[in-house]
């Protein structure tokens, strides 16, 4: 488990949890796509009927019992700090933009389009951070880790990246199933979070 006290990568870790919570937000009004993990859990809050912030922390904490049944070596303060925090901050500041922006903000094609691209820019930024941090993953990115692990083991011509996507692939069809529907973010997502994580981490292995 990764609960050591190292201060500055716990601080960096927390600020990067905000800015997912804080631009997922903007995704969300913009509706024009998030990551499949988000697109799953707002699809299925939308459906059932709670808050985006409850429905995300039930199925991490579900998710997380997998987790520390298997490989608990992946957890850490950034596993907490993500599977809590982030859907709550998107809960907040929804309510937030409700009370203060124009909603015309997100529908009209021009601003919405602006703040789309921006915003996404952002997350997945906040996301390399938050992977780069080293402080444990999230319990959805645990599970097709754990799951790679065993699978290659057994059958090594499988490529890794098929059992992510494969994953990914669930999620939004679980989000399409309970009457979501995936659009251009998620594809975006799927393009530029893999080389931003790698950018990210150059950046701060240099700093090191």
């Amino acid at each position: 488990m990764r609960f050591e006290l190292n201060w500055k990568r716990i601080i960096m870790c927390f600020m990067a949890v905000f800015g997912m919570g804080f631009f997922l937000s903007f995704l969300m009004l913009c509706n024009l796509g998030t990551d499949p993990c988000s697109f799953m859990n707002k699809s299925v809050s939308t459906k059932i009927g709670i808050s985006f912030g409850n429905w995300a922390l039930i199925i991490n904490i579900a998710m997380l019992l997998i987790v520390i049944f298997w490989d608990r070596k992946m957890l850490g303060f950034g596993t907490i700090f993500n599977m809590v925090l982030v859907g709550y901050y998107v809960d907040f500041f929804d309510w937030l933009w409700g009370k203060y922006i124009p909603s015309s903000v997100f529908t009209e094609p021009v601003s919405r389009w602006c703040v789309f691209v921006v915003t996404l820019l952002l997350f997945i930024l906040s996301a390399a951070v938050y992977i780069n941090s080293d402080m444990g993953v999230a319990p959805y990115d645990a599970i097709p880790s754990i799951i790679t692990k065993k699978v290659t083991s057994k059958f090594p011509k499988i490529p890794k990246m098929a059992v992510r996507i494969t994953w990914d692939f669930a999620a939004i069809l679980i989000g399409t199933l309970v009457g979501g529907v995936p659009i251009i973010g998620i594809i975006l997502m799927a393009i530029f979070l893999g080389p931003a994580i790698t950018l990210v981490g150059k950046v701060i292995n240099k700093s090191k």
